[in-house]
């Protein structure tokens, strides 16, 4: 049948067709008329993400690919915003060749910032080649190790290999706010912090660690004394389909420690998926007097992670990860862990906006359940009382949203957050000897203890010429409560075991710009912490630095940081000196005093403490470091950092805190770039300040150098050696615990050469 149309119908055919042509003509001039080009770290060339941009009456974000879009006007200037590089121009000439060469380099304005480190751990996918040798691939499963090696960070050590806890400045557990993505963290299954939350790391998905010191950034929780934010690769979306893969092995002489990772990366217009996975084992190795440390530990990490871009402006992602730890080696303690199995869980989403004050709008959820196995069947004992485990399980979820805007001359992150953590888990007890043989007791360890907290922040950079000021403001809410308590616990607290208080917190600071060369900054903090789940909750279990058993109070104050913070800086093209003084004025500090009225679940603990507040304590110190480039080729770097600690209570030293340390580095850079070699050298100072009513001891001095070198085969390959402790010296940290049932402290490995093959096809 012939088909017949009105000329109405003929008409709005061509309307239809003439209005298609022309939308598609302006999406193609819009098209052709848009220019993008990449915004990367001057010095790695990482691209830089979430950065907010201001181009005449354009506005927008780098988002996860560091990618600037924009419409050249050939006049105007551009803005760039971004935490960890202040605000910067760029004239229109500038612009102009950063669209011609794809990036534009910018270099971090470490003055403008609170005081903060900012570690490259990875490349990131497609970056082939870092120029800084300590941001090459590390091989590490650890990620409290990987924070020791650094100016004002130390760790308390249980082990030779395993669940380094980290500290910062004296602060430490709860007191360190240590988050993934700024949301995600895990709580210990192990009483004892075998499983720290940095334990739980995937470190070869990492690319950053953002280290800020002191409470002056209140945007990823409560950053009492310390925040450590481990920061994911980003995703990287490509015009058509890639594959690519990244596979490193490693392996050191003293203890047999072999470590492996590998990265398989699928990226096309809408998607990216990285598949992630790595496996380390580890045994017994020789300190520097030659003696044997028990230091077995076996652990893989598997995992995915994957990025859909349903538009320009929007991103969805998701990531999976599962932590496996077995038969790992605690000669400190009184247990060795059998098993802990992990699993973190993260959603997000984010949508960027343009010509607009509001430029990003970011939201995460998460969720990390972790299941923990110790026993003390290996331990050699003589004669054996008791056979002893204990099965725990803690959860952590929640949700973080924030909000970017990026005004004329500022820019704003607001936001809100909720987190909940709990923890079960019961110690049975077989009795072997003694009036109890063959009876068994259960000891409800965690209480089924829950903690939630809800908060809302908010953190303003106000940037000029030649200063920069900070505001930070967080607010939140601290519920805690036992959903199945023991007995006797609620005894001591006549049942009463709910706790809710209100934490505020605040920050303010600024930098001045004086010369070209010389800048300073004056930081202010106060934050409120409320008390963990062990310092509430843990009933009758040995977690402290003696072997006294600890037993929590629900009804302890919360801990208050007045701090401040000075920093000096002077930079020029080939030097970089930088000064921070610091002191923390800490009000209702947590500490524990012996109670003679309580007695000792295990006949091993000499008695009980119970977790107190005292009136004053005090954190004061200094952090030096001096780096100077010397041609094209080398460049040293010297760092000394100090933290007294004070019970002003007691008169004494607070316990658990690092001695005066010197740290040196000379590197150099050879053959086009293509080897590197570096010597180091560390000098830990005696540590004479300690708290004898805690059982400490004196630690003396030692000293400590190392050798490593890496060489470039081809783009995609390279080898790296070297050689810990040099010199075979035998030492061992302060934060060492003592072995179990002796006065000899945990010693550090002795000499160790190893080796590391990189292949990088990403």
């Amino acid at each position: 049948m012939k088909n017949i149309h009105s000329p109405f119908q003929r008409e709005r055919q061509k309307y239809v067709l003439l209005t298609s042509l022309l939308l598609l003509l302006c999406n193609w001039a819009g098209w052709a008329q848009t220019s993008s080009f990449r915004l990367v770290d001057q010095d790695t060339r990482a691209e830089i993400q979430n950065a907010g941009f201001q181009y005449g009456h354009q506005s927008g974000n780098s988002g996860e690919d560091g990618i600037i879009a924009l419409v050249p006007d050939q006049k105007s200037a551009l803005i760039i915003s971004h935490l960890q590089y202040g605000k910067q121009k760029f004239s229109a000439l500038i612009v102009a060749q950063a669209v011609k060469a794809g990036y534009l380099a910018i270099e971090t304005q470490t003055h403008l910032l609170q005081p903060v480190v900012y570690l490259q751990v990875h490349q990131s996918a497609g970056e082939k080649v870092s120029k800084d040798f300590r941001s090459a691939d590390i091989l590490e499963h650890d990620a409290g190790h990987l924070l020791d090696q650094f100016m004002g960070i130390a760790s308390i050590r249980k082990s030779g290999a395993y669940g380094f806890d980290p500290v910062i400045r004296g602060f430490k557990y709860d007191q360190v706010n240590l988050v993934i993505d700024g949301v995600q963290g895990a709580t210990a299954g192990c009483p004892n912090r075998m499983d720290p939350s940095s334990s739980q790391v995937p470190m070869n998905m990492i690319n950053q660690a953002e280290v800020v010191k002191g409470p002056y950034s209140l945007r990823y929780g409560n950053a009492f004394g310390g925040t450590v934010n481990f920061k994911s690769a980003g995703f990287a979306f490509t015009d058509k389909s890639q594959l690519g893969a990244r596979l490193s092995s490693s392996y050191e002489t003293n203890g047999a420690v072999s470590r492996n990772e590998g990265l398989v990366n699928f990226s096309n217009r809408l998607a990216n998926l990285k598949l992630f996975g790595s496996y380390a084992t580890g045994d017994d190795y020789e300190d520097g007097d030659g003696l044997t440390v028990p230091a077995n530990f076996n652990r893989r990490n598997v995992g995915g992670k994957l990025g859909f871009k349903p538009s320009d402006s929007q991103q969805i992602n998701a990531m999976i990860a599962n932590n496996h730890a077995k038969d790992v080696d605690f000669p400190t303690l009184p247990m060795d862990l059998r098993k802990d199995d992990t699993w973190l869980f993260n959603l997000g989403h984010q949508a960027q906006f343009s010509n607009h004050s509001l430029t990003n709008w970011e939201t995460r959820l998460y969720a990390t359940k972790v299941h923990h196995v110790m026993d003390n069947y290996d331990k050699v004992m003589n004669p054996r009382m008791v056979d002893a485990i204990t099965v725990a399980q803690t959860r952590n979820f929640g949700g973080r949203t924030e909000l970017q805007f990026n005004f004329a001359q500022s820019f704003l992150y607001a936001g809100a957050d909720v987190r909940v953590e709990k923890a079960e888990g019961e110690r049975q007890r077989a009795m072997l000897m003694g009036p109890m043989s063959g009876k068994t007791m259960f000891d409800n360890v965690w209480q089924d203890a829950q903690i939630s907290k809800s908060g809302i922040f908010a953190e303003y950079h106000l940037p000029g010429n030649r200063y920069q000021l900070v505001f930070s403001g967080r607010l939140e809410i601290n519920h805690a409560k036992a959903n199945k308590p023991d007995s006797n616990f609620a005894d001591l607290y006549d049942g009463d075991l709910k706790s809710d208080l209100l934490n505020p917190a605040f920050s303010l600071g600024g930098t001045r710009q004086i010369t070209n060369h010389f800048s300073t900054g004056l930081w202010f903090g106060l934050a409120q912490r409320s008390p963990g789940l062990a310092e509430r909750y843990i009933n009758y279990f040995p977690i402290g630095v003696d072997p006294y058993e600890l037993v929590g109070n629900p009804n302890l104050k919360a801990e208050t940081n007045k701090q401040i913070d000075l920093v000096l800086s002077w930079k020029s093209e080939e030097t970089n000196i930088n000064l921070n003084a610091f002191s923390a004025f800490i009000g209702n500090y947590i500490s524990s005093e012996i109670r003679e009225d309580l007695s000792p679940r295990m006949a091993s603990a000499p008695g009980v403490r119970q977790y107190i507040n005292i009136d004053q304590a005090q954190h004061s110190g200094f952090e030096l470091s001096w780096k100077q480039r010397f041609g094209l080729h080398l460049q040293q770097q010297a760092e000394l950092a100090y933290t007294y600690g004070k019970n002003k209570d007691r008169g004494e030293a607070l316990p658990e805190i690092p001695p005066m340390e010197f740290r040196y580095r000379l590197t150099g850079t050879f053959i086009q770039q293509k080897l590197q070699a570096e010597i180091s050298y560390r000098h830990s100072f005696k540590q004479d300040r300690i708290a004898e009513s805690y059982g400490e001891n004196e630690t003396p001095a030692f000293d400590v150098f190392d050798l490593k070198a890496s060489y470039r085969i081809a783009p995609a390959i390279s080898f790296r050696t070297g050689v810990n402790n040099l010199l075979d010296e035998a030492y061992y940290e302060h934060l060492s615990r003592n072995m179990n049932g002796s006065t000899r402290p945990l010693y550090s490995p002795g000499r160790s050469f190893y080796f590391a093959l990189a292949f990088n096809f990403l």
